[in-house]
């Protein structure tokens, strides 16, 4: 394909990724300090090429998330490994709207959202990824602050990826692991 017919197709590819992340909605009246603390992620679904590839590997993680004063946000995931649970920490830029943060590193930019939560039972956490080599992806997390998943929830879950574009053959129930949980406790 000569660039010069490649042009209309990139713009079409971008300005769909741009209006589909722009359609993602955000957690009414969001509060951080309510979202605070620890949530296990028990089930995920993206088209990233590197969560395909890996999700047959992937076993529940577990997030503690903190407040920074400022209104910015950082994560702490612990991803089980066989031998060992492998430490992650991201910090989120707070954006105009409640529940809606931002963040680059030498790796990638990412646009991350709480779509939905009650605080206390499930959030569903979604991040649109630019990664410096690769396409962009769509991924939402599936939340809990106790290591299982209520029918309602997973139905909400459904929904919510269904919406943005994402099919059930992407998504993961992940195999229960408490490696992490006591990694990231003690």
């Amino acid at each position: 394909m000569r660039r010069s017919s490649m042009l209309p197709v990139l713009t079409v590819v971008l300005l769909w990724a741009v209006r589909s992340q722009a359609e993602v909605p955000v957690q009414e009246d969001f509060d951080l300090e309510k979202f605070a603390g620890t949530w296990h992620i028990m089930s995920g679904v993206s088209n990233c090429p590197v969560f395909q590839g890996m999700k047959d590997l992937m076993k529940t993680s577990v997030t503690i998330v903190k407040p920074i004063p400022n209104g910015d946000m950082e994560i702490t995931t612990g991803y089980p490994f066989p031998e060992e649970c492998k430490k992650v920490v991201l910090y989120f830029k707070k954006t105009d709207q409640l529940g809606h943060f931002t963040q680059k590193d030498e790796m990638a930019k990412r646009d991350v959202r709480v779509i939905e939560t009650d605080y206390s039972n499930f959030a569903l956490f979604y991040t649109y990824k630019v990664p410096n080599e690769d396409a962009p992806s769509n991924t939402i997390q599936l939340y809990t602050r106790e290591p299982t998943v209520s029918p309602e929830v997973m139905e909400k879950f459904k929904k919510h990826y269904h919406e943005i574009g994402l099919t059930d053959d992407m998504m993961v129930m992940l195999p229960k692991s408490d490696l992490c949980l006591k990694a990231l406790s003690g």
